[in-house]
């Protein structure tokens, strides 16, 4: 006699990408669309969840610009949704410096700093994030929201 293998429930994974002229314009953009595409996926907006994933998304697409543009070269945003996880990857084409610093080694700014405040923000609302380098020169940011904990998205 043998072993049935025992039965698994489907796995879906979801993924929107796009890529986005490296301006403040590309920026606002991304942040529209991943609002507009995590609705899509079941998380609503005004959700703790999808204000979470939105900012993450803000910050991360504004570094890109401020600090990962070339001249004429895109940065490249990705969404995955998970089964208890959403994913939130932005790829710009700039390896050097200045480089993101490790999650954990994120300092506060001094209290009249006009910037340095966005990866404290995703340290703080992302479950996980570190900095991949890419080959050719460039590098992605990636954030994990766990979706697991009630925050607004359906189904859990």
């Amino acid at each position: 006699m043998t072993a049935q293998p025992a039965q698994q429930d489907p796995v879906t994974v979801s993924v929107f990408t796009q890529r986005f002229s490296s301006t403040p314009r590309g920026a606002r953009l991304a942040r529209h669309l991943a609002a507009h595409q995590l609705h899509a996926w079941g998380v609503p907006y005004g959700t703790d969840l999808s204000d979470a994933l939105t900012l993450i998304v803000a910050e991360l697409a504004a570094n890109a610009v401020a600090h990962g543009r070339v001249p004429g070269r895109d940065f490249e945003l990705r969404l995955t949704r998970l089964a208890a996880t959403v994913r939130v990857e932005v790829t710009d084409t700039h390896s050097g410096p200045p480089r993101p610093p490790a999650p954990g080694d994120v300092r506060p700014p001094h209290p009249l700093d006009e910037h340095g405040r966005g990866l404290l923000l995703v340290d703080a609302l992302a479950d996980r994030w570190e900095v991949v380098d890419r080959e050719p020169l460039a590098k992605t940011v990636r954030a994990e929201v766990d979706t697991e904990d009630d925050r607004g998205c359906a189904g859990h």
